[in-house]
């Protein structure tokens, strides 16, 4: 027999946590009497029942009755008004039948509160005491005393009865009931039984039945023990003894026996449950690497695109900037070309209003030289005449008056046709006056015109001169930001000086030709041709890969 065999029982057939019918293992036919012995019974139990109900509440009538009219007197005795003295009684014994309902209640309801039931106690005391001192002392005639006292005595007696049949009732419907010791067990055996009872109701154990097999198969067991190892338990080993141990504790021998191996069970389940926990923890630290790992390839990807973004932005920002350098370079040629056109205009219109001041003056000039000349030559055409004139008077002064007259004539027309001439000469004078004025307006128009050609192109030069300075400042702000653009994106020096010489070309026409070594030169501070001709070779090559700034 191993550790975990049974042993035989000692009361196999005894049942469990049922009470042994009254008729032992008979057979349930015995010449026809089960049936009527059961019709018997109940027709017992319903005239038991009835007797019970019409008594029972007879004898509280009763009980009551009495008790009413004696605490009505004694109220009255005691100073209680004529008015009050009735409900005296009815409050202490009302009291009573109140609280023993309550307890019924809470019974039922599974939630007994053991107050209620001190309390119709100490009341039903109180009106036994008042019922036995109504008719004196107690000790004067305590037999008269009983008789006044006894009646709800017996009216208590009556509801703790049916107390006991409606709490062995709802015990049994809700399978709570628990079988009392019998009295010939305290009585025959007044040291073991206390045991017995502790265990039972320790452990839970409602069924008398149940318990005594328990005994008993202990008892067995423990026998067989004993002539296993001869009366010497002390050879038994630690699991034989559990039994004897766990008895105490309520175990029956088989849990006891079975505890072991159901231990081992549980032991072997929870180092399953502990493996399945650390092969879960592993699956999910490996998940989380592998999340993790996911996350950071998926950061680095996210990285490299922004980098690419971000030269991107810079390479753009750089060519617009190179571009606003460009245009501010145009500009500023523009503006100096506007400068210097503005300044030759004011030199050729100063030149030009000097010369024409000149040729005016020596216009003036000529003409009052020539006025003056031709005066002389009149003066000195008048002076001949008028000395031939003399001369031909003198001559004639000796020819006929007739001759003389026409002389004079003559000479009078000739002199009217040089004053004809003079005026015709002071108009043509006049004249070249005028054409020389209108000249000089025309002039004076010029360099109006020419003074406001200067002034708009001073202010197209001063606009130039603005937006050249807001595009160098533009263009300084995208080439700083250019800067930190590819300080963050951790560029080094070189691929900085690619990326800049490749805008420098696209700034240029997108040609690579045409962007001369000198100037990468001058933007890079290179002093080597060589290395400038490498930057602008690596420069095309990043441009036909596909770099746009």
């Amino acid at each position: 027999m191993t550790i975990t065999d049974m042993p035989q029982r000692a009361a196999p057939d005894t049942p469990v946590s049922q009470p042994p019918s009254a008729v032992s293992d008979a057979p349930p036919t015995v010449s026809g009497a089960a049936p009527h012995v059961s019709r018997t019974q109940k027709r017992n139990a319903i005239k038991l029942s009835v007797a019970a109900a019409i008594g029972g509440p007879l004898i509280g009538a009763i009980g009551f009755a009495m008790s009413y009219s004696t605490l009505a007197k004694k109220a009255l005795a005691w100073g209680f008004s004529p008015d009050l003295a009735p409900w005296f009684p009815v409050g202490v014994d009302a009291s009573i039948i109140v609280f023993l309902a309550l307890d019924l209640y809470l019974i039922r309801k599974d939630t007994p509160w053991p107050l209620l039931r001190m309390a119709a106690h100490g009341m039903t005391f109180a009106t036994i005491w008042f019922n036995a001192s109504s008719q004196g002392h107690i000790t004067g005639d305590p037999v008269r005393a009983a008789s006044h006292g006894v009646m709800p005595l017996l009216f208590v007696i009556g509801v703790e009865a049916a107390r006991r049949l409606f709490i062995k009732k709802t015990q049994l419907e809700a399978g709570t009931a628990t079988d009392r010791i019998p009295l010939h067990r305290w009585i025959l055996a007044p040291v073991a039984t206390p045991r017995f009872y502790r265990r039972m109701r320790l452990h839970g154990v409602t069924s008398y039945p149940e318990m005594i097999r328990r005994q008993q198969d202990l008892t067995a067991y423990e026998q067989w023990l004993k002539r296993k190892y001869n009366d010497d338990l002390s050879q038994a080993s630690d699991d034989e003894k559990l039994p004897m141990e766990m008895a105490a504790h309520g175990y029956t021998v088989a849990q006891a026996l079975a505890m072991p191996e159901q231990q081992e069970r549980e032991a072997e389940a929870r180092a399953e449950e502990a493996e399945r926990r650390r092969l879960d923890a592993e699956t999910r630290r490996e998940l989380a690497q592998k999340k993790a790992e996911a996350a950071r390839l998926e950061a680095d990807g996210d990285l490299e695109t922004v980098r690419a973004r971000v030269e991107g932005r810079t390479a753009q920002a750089r060519a617009h900037a190179r571009a606003q350098a460009s245009a501010a370079e145009r500009a500023a040629e523009l503006e100096e070309a506007a400068l210097e056109t503005a300044v030759l205009a004011e030199a050729r219109a100063r030149t030009a209003e000097a010369e024409s001041r000149a040729a005016q003056e020596r216009e003036v000039k000529a003409v009052a030289d020539l006025q003056a000349a031709e005066l002389e030559h009149q003066a000195a055409e008048k002076r001949k005449l008028a000395a031939q004139a003399d001369q031909v008077a003198a001559a004639e002064a000796q020819a006929v008056e007739t001759a003389e007259i026409a002389a004079a004539r003559k000479r009078a027309a000739e002199a009217n046709q040089a004053a004809a001439e003079t005026e015709k000469a002071a108009a043509e004078t006049r004249h070249a006056a005028a054409e020389i004025n209108r000249k000089t307006e025309e002039e004076d128009a010029r360099r109006e015109a020419a003074l406001a050609q200067k002034a708009a192109a001073r202010e197209a030069a001063a606009e130039a001169e603005r937006r050249a300075a807001e595009t160098r400042h533009a263009a300084a702000e995208i080439e700083r930001r250019a800067v930190e653009i590819e300080d963050a994106a951790k560029l080094t020096p070189r691929q900085r000086a690619v990326r800049k010489v490749a805008r420098m070309i696209l700034a240029a026409g997108g040609g690579a030709d045409r962007l001369p070594l000198a100037t990468i030169q001058h933007e890079l501070a290179v002093t080597s041709p060589g290395t400038a001709s490498e930057y602008r070779h690596e420069a095309a090559e990043l441009l036909a890969g596909g770099y746009r700034p």
